[in-house]
C-alpha cells in the first residue's frame, strides 16, 4: 500500500480542485510520456553508464519539470522555488519532499542544454505531432502560413555592453520591434502547428515559406506578406509541378483603390472568407504568448530560442487538441 506524507494527505483531502490542478491532470492524460521517454532515452543516459557517482534524475521527471517551466514561463531558479511552494506541481512531477529534493536550477540548466545540444526539442515536437497524426487530428491537405515577432531585450546594460547580435530590428506599421520571428505552418483543418522556423525579426515572411510548407498541400493560405510566394523557385521545386491552390490575401490598399461596384464587393467578400480561414493561425500564437506568457525571448541566440519555440508549439498543439485527446 502506498504511503503518503502528511502534506500529500492534506492535499488529497482538500475539497476544491484548482484551475492549475485541472490543467495538470489533463496534461497527465494527453502528453505521450512513454513515447517521449523512449525517444529521448538514448541521449539522456549514455554518459552515466559505467561511471561512479550519483545516478541522474529520472528522464520522465526531468521532462515533466521542463514542461512545467514552459507552461508557467519560469526561469530555472524561479521554477525550483515554484515547485517547492506548490503541492500540485510536486504531485505532477512525482516528488515527495520527505524523501527527496526538487531538481536544482543547475540540473535544470544542464537538462535544457542537453536538449539543445542534440536537437531534442525537434524530437519532442515531431513525437507529439506523430501522436496527433495517428489519431487523425493532423492532416496534410492544406496549410496556413504566418509569422509573429517575439521581442528581445534591446538594452545594452549588460556584461557584454551589447544587444544580442542574432536579433534584429524590424518595422511593423509605425512601430519598431527588436527580436526574432517565429514562422509557422498550421494545418487548415485542425489549427495544429506542423512546422516551426525561427529567424531574426527582419527576415521577410515570404523568404521562409518553402521552409514551413511540407510539400503535400493542396491549398495554402497566407496574408499579404506572402504575395508572390508561389513564384519562388524553391517553392516550385518543393511541389514538383504539383497543382496547388494559393489563397494569399490581396493588399488592403489595392482593394481600397478599386472602383465601387460588383467587382469590389465580390473581392471584399472573398477576402473576408480568406481572413476567416487564416484566423485559425492566431490560436497557437495566442497560446504561447498569452497562456504560456512567452512574449520575450529568454535566452541569447536564435538556436536556443528556436529550440524553446519548438517545445512551446508542441505543447500548444496538445492544448488545441485537448478535447479530442481526452475523448480518445
Amino acid at each position: 500500500m502506498k504511503q503518503f506524507s502528511f502534506a500529500q494527505s492534506e492535499f488529497l483531502a482538500k475539497k476544491k480542485t484548482t484551475r492549475r490542478e485541472r490543467f495538470l491532470n489533463d496534461m497527465e492524460k494527453i502528453v505521450p510520456w512513454s513515447t517521449l521517454v523512449k525517444a529521448l532515452t538514448p541521449y539522456y543516459y549514455p554518459d552515466s553508464q559505467g561511471k561512479r557517482g550519483r545516478p541522474p534524475i529520472g528522464l520522465e521527471r526531468m521532462l515533466r519539470t521542463y514542461f512545467v517551466q514552459q507552461w508557467y514561463h519560469l526561469a530555472d531558479e524561479a521554477l525550483e522555488d515554484a515547485i517547492y511552494d506548490s503541492q500540485s506541481l510536486l504531485q505532477f512531477i512525482g516528488i515527495d519532499l520527505s524523501v527527496e529534493a526538487v531538481p536544482d536550477a543547475t540540473t535544470l540548466l544542464k537538462f535544457r542544454h542537453l536538449l539543445e545540444r542534440h536537437a531534442l526539442t525537434t524530437v519532442i515536437f515531431s513525437t507529439i505531432n506523430a501522436q496527433l497524426r495517428e489519431k487523425g487530428l493532423l492532416l496534410t491537405q492544406g496549410t496556413i502560413v504566418d509569422a509573429t515577432i517575439i521581442n528581445a531585450p534591446s538594452s545594452t546594460k549588460n556584461e557584454a555592453k551589447e544587444r544580442d547580435p542574432e536579433m534584429h530590428s524590424t518595422r511593423k506599421g509605425n512601430q519598431w520591434y527588436f527580436g526574432m520571428k517565429a514562422h509557422i505552418g498550421v494545418d487548415v483543418s485542425s489549427g495544429l502547428v506542423h512546422t516551426v522556423v525561427g529567424t531574426a525579426a527582419n527576415e521577410h515572411d515570404v523568404t521562409q515559406v518553402e521552409n514551413i510548407l511540407h510539400g503535400q498541400e493542396q491549398k495554402v493560405f497566407g496574408d499579404a506578406g506572402y504575395t508572390g510566394a508561389d513564384k519562388r523557385e524553391k517553392v516550385k521545386n518543393k511541389f514538383n509541378e504539383k497543382v496547388v491552390s494559393w489563397n494569399i490575401a490581396e493588399k488592403r490598399s489595392k482593394v481600397e483603390k478599386m472602383d465601387d461596384g460588383l467587382l469590389k464587393n465580390l473581392t471584399q467578400q472573398i477576402e473576408k472568407v480568406k481572413a476567416q480561414i487564416r484566423a485559425r493561425v492566431e490560436h497557437p500564437f495566442h497560446i504561447i504568448k498569452n497562456l504560456f506568457m512567452h512574449r520575450k525571448v529568454r535566452y541569447k541566440g536564435l538556436a536556443k530560442n528556436t529550440a524553446q519555440l519548438q517545445t512551446l508549439f508542441a505543447l500548444a498543439n496538445l492544448l488545441i487538441a485537448k478535447k479530442a485527446l481526452l475523448k480518445a
